[in-house]
């Protein structure tokens, strides 16, 4: 009896179901846990996705980025296994896919986050044979402090330093729509400019209900250098490296990122705030979730995998590293 999975060079395959979950490269038949272009790639003959992820990949690749779209809308049965999607609190619209078949029931997680994200729906632990954990921030090292104290750090700076602008390094996706909605939790309720590479994915999140306040274009044709003082940019990481970032007064760099725990990464980056906040699982909610879901077979992929390999050999848990090719330790 084959695997209900197996790896191959594009990515996981169900022999039992003839469909790849989140594929590297273009097949017939994909199934995809989110819309960031590490696991969401267009060129797939036939896509079934979350409605937000494929609306995502629409706004992101165009609207023929498939040949075939097929929103989930309950569990549905493919070949000779079903499958169903559960949230998994990392960016909206994300999922956890799960394949049951003969030979019991495989967890796809995706990227998954247990902190709650009020820009996306919790995660549902899914009970499972076999569970495929991320292994990002798979190190005992990693342990994310509380978002709201890290935008607590960010209002102090803003009210230390009035005359200059903070400048935030966020995704398109997840992360510069979190940032906001973590800044409206905290109170703060002025207005935030956003770099024009985040305004498709912010008006969409609008548009399904995210309430993320006052957003105004970061254009200096809207107003002059001084106007900045003071104020909140959001932009994509890219955009620190060009001359767009020269436009606003004596800025604060910011970077919202798991990695910004590691000193090196922000020095790097010539971050003077690191915002440690992170869309994934932490070492102590990637070993939680493992314990609460206790399943037979832990498989790990992209990331710090031999010392997720390591605790689960220490705790009795048999574990498989997949080698996965094409993935990104935090990227869209």
């Amino acid at each position: 009896m084959d695997p209900i999975m197996v790896p191959r060079p594009e990515g996981l395959f169900c022999p039992a179901g003839g469909f790849f979950i989140d594929p590297v490269r273009p097949v017939a038949r994909a199934l995809i846990t989110h819309g960031h272009a590490d696991h969401a790639r267009a060129g797939h003959g036939a896509v079934m996705a979350t409605a937000q992820t494929l609306d995502i990949m629409a706004l992101r690749y165009g609207a023929e980025f498939t040949q075939n779209r097929q929103p989930y809308d309950g569990p549905v049965r493919i070949g000779d296994v079903t499958v169903s999607f559960h949230p998994a609190g990392h960016v909206l619209g994300s999922a956890q896919i799960a394949v049951t078949g003969a030979q019991g029931r495989i967890v796809v997680s995706g990227d998954y986050s247990r902190v709650p994200n009020p820009a996306c729906a919790p995660f549902e632990p899914v009970p499972c044979d076999i569970f495929v954990t991320e292994a990002t921030f798979g190190l005992p090292v990693f342990r994310h402090p509380d978002p709201l104290d890290e935008i607590a750090k960010l209002l102090a700076s803003m009210r230390a330093q009035p005359d200059r602008a903070h400048l935030i390094g966020a995704y398109a996706l997840g992360k510069a729509q979190r940032i906001i909605m973590l800044l409206r939790q905290a109170g703060y309720d002025g207005p935030i400019h956003i770099h024009g590479a985040l305004q498709k994915l912010c008006d969409y999140h609008i548009a399904q209900g995210v309430a993320l306040g006052d957003l105004r274009p970061a254009t200096l044709e809207r107003g002059r250098k001084p106007d900045f003082a003071g104020a909140i940019v959001l932009a994509p990481p890219s955009a620190f490296a060009a001359t767009w970032a020269q436009r606003f007064p004596d800025p604060v760099i910011c970077f919202a990122s798991g990695w910004m725990q590691v000193r090196a990464r922000a020095r790097q980056r010539g971050v003077e705030l690191p915002l440690v906040i992170s869309d994934h699982v932490d070492w102590p909610d990637l070993t939680r979730t493992i314990t609460e879901l206790d399943p037979a077979q832990v498989w790990v992929t992209h990331g710090r995998e031999d010392a997720v390999m390591r605790w689960c050999s220490l705790n009795g848990r048999a574990a498989h590293r997949l080698r996965l090719i094409g993935y990104e330790d935090e990227a869209e």
